[in-house]
């Protein structure tokens, strides 16, 4: 499932792909005919991003607003190009072109228009988004002091923490020398404090550059004489789908589990 870097990349994207003018919009697989029969003709005012969640906001051509909230979910996807525009291909939910880009959503979790009553619920029931500008740290910090939840598990739960998936979760707890499996009431503040900090700069490095890069620069490939990470997902990394491997600070071999249903993935050592 895409994390909270790639949302608040599409996000931008989207502003930039679908502005000056109206949009055109269809559905050609068919499941989001009446959708986008609303949407055609209507005018991309801005995008907003909260966690996994992507917002447009739009106004018909009578000015009536209309929101379009999309979660990819693990399948979902977006491709994009410049006109013109090609023939569908595969299970298209939702096509939006101007007279210079097109858009195709396929396979969403979710892809429906909403009020803004409706967003503002979304909000609302998110926690905290280390990519928004109003995001409540210390609320979120709250929750996580008080809670005997591994550390682990609350960071993947998106009413506390918005947008963390299991990379980010595995990376920033390694980078920081915490064992996932410890109670959020374990921590301290100063803790939580450089979780979410650190949280903040890899992933907006990752909607810079499009990919989860956690290294630091003494442990790069070049740094350190080794081959380059090869993962389709890319991007150097300390433990995250490198269970086995041995960790690139102490060599202890990366340890793989569940917790929540979900991979997880730590040093024995470095976070003992």
């Amino acid at each position: 499932m895409p994390e909270g870097h790639t949302i608040h990349r599409l996000a931008a994207e989207h502003a930039v792909w679908l502005a000056g003018g109206p949009v055109r919009a269809c559905s050609p697989q068919g499941r989001f005919t009446a959708g986008a029969a609303l949407l055609d003709g209507a005018t991309l005012i801005r995008t907003d991003a909260h966690g996994k969640h992507l917002f447009h906001e739009y106004r018909s051509p009578s000015g009536e607003p209309r929101w379009l909230h999309v979660h990819l979910g693990l399948y979902g996807k977006f491709t994009a190009g410049r006109t013109p525009v090609p023939a569908p291909v595969g299970q298209v939910r939702l096509r939006l072109t101007t007279d210079q880009h097109w858009l195709d959503l396929r396979g969403p979790a979710a892809c429906e228009l909403i009020t803004e009553a409706d967003k503002d619920a979304f909000h609302a029931r998110l926690g905290a988004d280390p990519l928004r500008d109003d995001a409540d740290p210390d609320a979120a910090g709250r929750r996580i002091l008080r809670s005997n939840t591994p550390i682990g598990q609350l960071l993947l739960d998106q009413s506390v923490v918005a947008g963390v998936g299991v990379a980010y979760r595995a990376e920033v707890l390694f980078r920081l020398g915490i064992d996932p499996h410890h109670p959020g009431r374990d921590l301290t503040p100063q803790q939580w404090q450089a979780i979410w900090a650190d949280l903040q700069q890899l992933m907006r490095y990752g909607v810079q550059h499009g990919r989860i890069d956690t290294v630091r620069p003494e442990h790069t490939p070049e740094a350190m004489g080794r081959p380059p990470r090869v993962d389709r997902h890319g991007g150097e990394v300390y433990v995250y789908r490198r269970a086995g491997a041995p960790c690139l600070i102490c060599g202890t071999p990366i340890a793989a589990g569940t917790m929540g249903a979900r991979n997880l993935y730590w040093c024995p050592r470095c976070q003992s």
